[in-house]
């Protein structure tokens, strides 16, 4: 309605400019031409239907106009609405995952699979990730979520190569999948996680846990039995390969970005103290992992390893 009442106004009889007495005084005082004017107007009116039709011909731009206007304001409200949506629903799976809520978190996300959201996407990868760890979860759900976490993963990347978090997923998936997938394949994905997690290190060098992950694989490379060893060198020209030091840099330096942030990486430091041969410093870290404070069944595990450890210190001594 609104609509029709701006073209009634753009429209002539819209403005009461109908032929009048104004076309009687002429033009510059000719009475011929001010006669055909008046006689024009009246063939017009006389024939009403061409006169809409014409007049209509000459709105339609007007019309594809305001037709666009209206449309763009509507596409406008949508996408904000859309916008406006996934931020909530990135709030609320945030505050799940502080909480602990793994399967409210997954139940939250899974809702929006379909999304081409990569932030929505990496979190769904974590959240299956973590569904699939849950002690209560069959090995045959494990698998499947697994997998169903790299596909989230490898979405997320190719929705924004930007996002230090669907770079460091995707690479913590990839390696998951290795365990289903054999040594060879774990060994031949080595180089593509490191990749990952250096270029998630860059893009926000703040990140302890993509810190703490390359860490893991130093760490991992460092202390690779010997039939690893000759299976990367089958593979690789110059197989992957790191040292303990390398490790240990590594997580000290997560542990300098966000101290405490993580109760593994407390668990790693005094691990690689050990194979270093620093009981005192083990000592330390593992004491410190010991005690931290329990949040999720990964921090129990952390806890029992570590009390372990430490109980190995005693009975040697």
């Amino acid at each position: 309605m609104a609509l029709a009442a701006r073209l009634w106004r753009f429209l002539p009889w819209g403005r009461r400019v109908f032929p009048g007495p104004w076309l009687s005084r002429g033009v510059a005082g000719s009475r011929g031409l001010c006669c055909t004017r008046r006689l024009r107007g009246f063939e017009v009116m006389g024939n009403l239907g061409a006169f809409k039709r014409s007049l209509l011909l000459s709105a339609l731009p007007y019309l594809g106009f305001e037709a666009y206007q209206v449309f763009s304001q509507a596409a406008m409200v949508h996408a904000s609405a859309k916008v406006f949506r996934v931020e909530e629903i990135l709030e609320q799976a945030d505050y799940l995952y502080e909480s602990g809520e793994t399967e409210k978190l997954y139940q939250l996300l899974t809702q929006y699979k379909e999304s081409e959201d990569a932030e929505l996407l990496w979190r769904l990868a974590r959240a299956s990730r973590d569904i699939a760890q849950l002690s209560g979860t069959s090995e045959e759900e494990k698998k499947l979520l697994i997998y169903e976490a790299l596909e989230y993963a490898k979405r997320a990347l190719e929705k924004n190569e930007s996002s230090f978090a669907a770079h460091k997923w995707y690479a913590i998936c990839i390696s998951d999948v290795g365990d289903y997938e054999g040594i060879k394949a774990k060994i031949a994905n080595a180089y593509i996680i490191k990749e990952h997690f250096e270029k998630a290190i860059e893009l926000n060098p703040k990140d302890a846990t993509s810190i703490h992950l390359m860490g893991i694989w130093c760490y991992t490379f460092a202390e690779m039995p010997w039939y690893q060893r000759r299976i990367a060198k089958v593979l690789f020209a110059t197989p992957p390969s790191s040292t303990y030091e390398e490790a240990l840099g590594y997580f000290h330096r997560a542990e300098q970005v966000d101290p405490n942030f993580y109760s593994k990486n407390l668990l790693l430091l005094g691990k690689t103290y050990l194979k270093l041969h620093n009981k005192k410093l083990a000592a330390f870290w593992l004491m410190k992992a010991k005690d931290y404070p329990a949040h999720t069944e990964e921090d129990k595990q952390i806890q029992t390893e570590a009390a372990q450890l430490l109980t190995g210190f005693s009975d040697k001594n």
